[in-house]
């Protein structure tokens, strides 16, 4: 009887230890609430995508009826953060439910406010593409890049315009920290001279608008290629062997830059060697045949516009040099060997329709006279103090010509 009763005791005070936990489960409130806070936010989920399949939806579709564009991508980039409001909205209508105490309700105010200053700035920033299209007719005045740089710059002003709204909502004062930073302004400045030369050379390089991206250019000793994309710091260019390099601003706008992709028209120059046996009445046939193939293909730039010579140049060590000084009217790289390989081929039917023919280097070599046909020098001896005087040394000498001479008699 004793053990029956103290086991329902322990069962009444388990109920009651239940109980309160039912009633304060947490953050100053009860179970129940917060399984219905849960319930409704987890419902909110879902409705966004209801939200967002009917009213974004309704909101195309009055977009389409207009007739330009920019509505249309204004729509499209508030997608994301009209699908983002039904959680800022659950989230505030959970904390609403759970009646939380003084302590968690302000955090739970302030995150609610953040998350509100965050939609908002987000969908403002979202709006700046499409809406700088509307300042489309900047780009007749600035570079389209020199445009991108003022939306990027926009869009980091507005970040951090919003930054600084949601730091001021949880009690942080912007004011005393950007002083506080400004301590530390020269030592920033000259850690950071580098990056800003930099920037101020790009500012500059799209000023002057030296190149833009698609174009090639070339600096002596940096880097030949294309330029992709020119960035705050630095630009990248892809080479043609397709990796890319990375040039700082600062390089690009102290330094000779050659823009290929500026050319008006692209030239052929050549020096073609003829042999040295073609006649006058050749060498005329083959430069009035070259010049008329060039000025009569429209592949090439008219001699009104650009300089054009064909022209016999010099008397080289084994040819005579023929001047081709020409320039295409494409500037493409691919084209302009097109049509230089015709101009080749079209040059060498000419020399050939001429009877004449390309040189190569040689030399010729002329020799007056063959090794063994001269008498050998004949060097007599220098006279010394332990040598026969000059007479003994002759009268030595006559001796065996006389010998000689009776042995052949």
């Amino acid at each position: 009887m004793e053990f029956a009763t103290e086991f329902w005791t322990s069962l009444v005070d388990f109920w009651k230890l239940t109980a309160d936990v039912l009633r304060d489960t947490a953050f100053g409130t009860s179970f129940g609430r917060l399984m219905l806070a849960v319930l409704l936010f987890g419902l909110l989920l879902v409705a966004r995508g209801l939200f967002a399949r009917f009213f974004v939806g309704w909101l195309k579709r009055i977009a389409r009826r207009t007739r330009n564009q920019i509505d249309d991508s204004m729509v499209e980039s508030l997608e994301k953060p009209l699908r983002f409001a039904p959680i800022v909205l659950g989230f505030f209508v959970a904390t609403e439910i759970l009646r939380l105490d003084s302590v968690f309700s302000d955090v739970a105010l302030r995150v609610t406010k953040s998350l509100i200053v965050f939609t908002l700035f987000w969908g403002v920033i979202a709006l700046v593409d499409p809406v700088s299209k509307i300042l489309s007719n900047l780009r007749d005045v600035l570079s389209p890049t020199m445009v991108e740089w003022i939306i990027k710059a926009l869009k980091i002003l507005l970040g951090l315009i919003g930054a600084a709204a949601v730091l001021e909502l949880w009690g942080v004062k912007i004011g005393p920290l950007i002083a506080g930073l400004g301590l530390f302004g020269l030592a920033g400045a000259l850690a950071a001279q580098d990056l800003l030369k930099n920037l101020l050379s790009g500012v500059l390089i799209l000023g002057e608008k030296r190149f833009h991206p698609g174009d090639w250019i070339k600096v002596d000793g940096v880097v030949e290629g294309t330029v992709e994309t020119i960035g705050f710091r630095s630009t990248m260019v892809r080479q043609f062997d397709k990796a890319a390099v990375q040039v700082p601003n600062a390089k690009l706008a102290d330094t000779a830059v050659i823009n290929f992709s500026e050319m008006t028209h692209r030239r052929i120059y050549w020096k073609i060697g003829v042999l040295y046996d073609t006649s006058a009445a050749q060498l005329r046939e083959i430069r009035d045949g070259i010049e008329a193939y060039i000025v009569g293909d429209e592949a090439f730039a008219d001699p009104k516009d650009v300089a054009t010579f064909v022209r016999i140049d010099s008397f080289n060590e084994s040819s005579i040099d023929i001047m081709v000084y020409c320039f295409t009217k494409t500037t493409n790289w691919g084209e302009w060997l097109v049509v230089k390989e015709a101009l080749a081929y079209r040059i060498k039917e000419i020399v050939e329709g001429a009877r004449s023919g390309f040189a190569f280097p040689s030399r010729s070599l002329y020799v007056e006279a063959l090794p063994g046909d001269a008498p050998e020098p004949f060097d007599p001896p220098v006279e010394s103090s332990d040598t026969p005087s000059a007479s003994a040394a002759v009268q030595a000498a006559a001796a065996v010509g006389n010998v000689s001479g009776d042995g052949e008699g």
